[in-house]
């Protein structure tokens, strides 16, 4: 197995948060490396994992153990593919958000601003819609709309504008045309905002590329049927939408963020929340793992259903 395909962070937060039963069902939503996926297998016995990536390129990174179920997909159809191996209920769910370290480092697959490659951006790269598809035939609303949206930009129409200027005198096709065609927007210093610029610019396009909004709040609300009573879930999340949806789902069980009361003024709340304030990763790990730097881990158990 390749560990250096990605370094799992916050592993031992993660897996303290699964609260892991020995002899328990549990999901690893987000393979990739499998450094997650391998710490909750330490903590079984009986027990069995299933994993999701919809990366085909993880799958030789699998360990060779009959506890484990793969399922090159999205974990948006959570429940589903569950089903499809009679799995009703699980005992824990853990979900890393981040891009791989593999995936970064692989320059043609374009998700680094710091490589020159094609504008992909595909997390399954057997899907229709690339970054360079996006870059080139979405109109200026439609541009300026995920940049706003998804990359909380505030010069979205400008970008837009550039955009639309430079792809009529050529098609724009790597990660280095999209930057000069946008840098001008960028900070001129320090560096650090000029790289959370581009940064934002890239995550924009990745978001509506892999429709990741949308797969997430479908993959939460998945989880929240699957998951037994005292099941834990497990989300790392690296920037504000994502952290959001989590952050207001595990609150309140919607999106909002606004809590339902029932007939008497109880809360109507499937969870109860572990985590009171994100988990950041220590020092010493932010030395070995950079890329952890934004990482933000909330964890949530499954309420118990008073039986009468």
């Amino acid at each position: 197995m390749n560990r250096e395909y990605h370094i799992p962070v916050m592993p031992n937060e993660a897996i303290e948060g699964l609260n892991i039963k020995p002899d328990g069902i549990y999901v690893d939503a987000t393979y990739g490396g499998g450094g997650h996926a391998r710490a909750i297998l330490e903590r079984l016995d009986k027990g069995c994992l299933y994993v999701f990536d919809h990366d085909m390129t993880v799958a030789e990174n699998l360990p060779d153990d009959d506890r484990v179920t793969f399922f090159h997909a999205n974990y948006a159809y959570l429940k589903n593919f569950l089903k499809l191996h009679h799995v009703e209920k699980v005992d824990g769910i853990l979900a890393d958000l981040g891009v791989s370290s593999y995936q970064i480092d692989t320059p043609e697959r374009g998700f680094s601003t710091r490589y020159e490659g094609r504008l992909d951006l595909r997390m399954n790269t057997q899907a229709d819609l690339t970054a360079e598809s996006v870059i080139n035939t979405y109109t200026k609303s439609e541009l300026s709309r995920i940049f706003k949206n998804y990359g909380e930009l505030k010069s979205s129409a400008k970008i837009a504008d550039a955009i639309i200027e430079a792809r009529t005198i050529k098609p724009i096709e790597t990660t280095t045309q999209l930057k000069e065609c946008v840098g001008r927007f960028a900070p001129k210093y320090p560096e650090k905002a000029r790289h959370k610029f581009f940064a934002q610019i890239f995550q924009a396009v990745r978001i509506e590329v892999n429709n990741e909004l949308d797969c997430l709040k479908a993959f939460l609300e998945d989880g929240l049927k699957v998951l037994n009573e005292k099941g834990r879930m497990v989300i790392i999340a690296y920037h504000s939408l994502e952290d959001r949806l989590v952050k207001n789902f595990f609150k309140a069980g919607n999106f909002t963020g606004v809590v339902e009361h029932d007939f008497y003024g109880k809360k109507k709340t499937p969870f109860n929340v572990i985590t009171k304030r994100p988990v950041t990763p220590c020092k010493e790990e932010l030395l070995e793992n950079n890329r952890a730097r934004s990482a933000k881990l909330r964890i949530a158990e499954k309420k118990e259903v008073a039986h009468e």
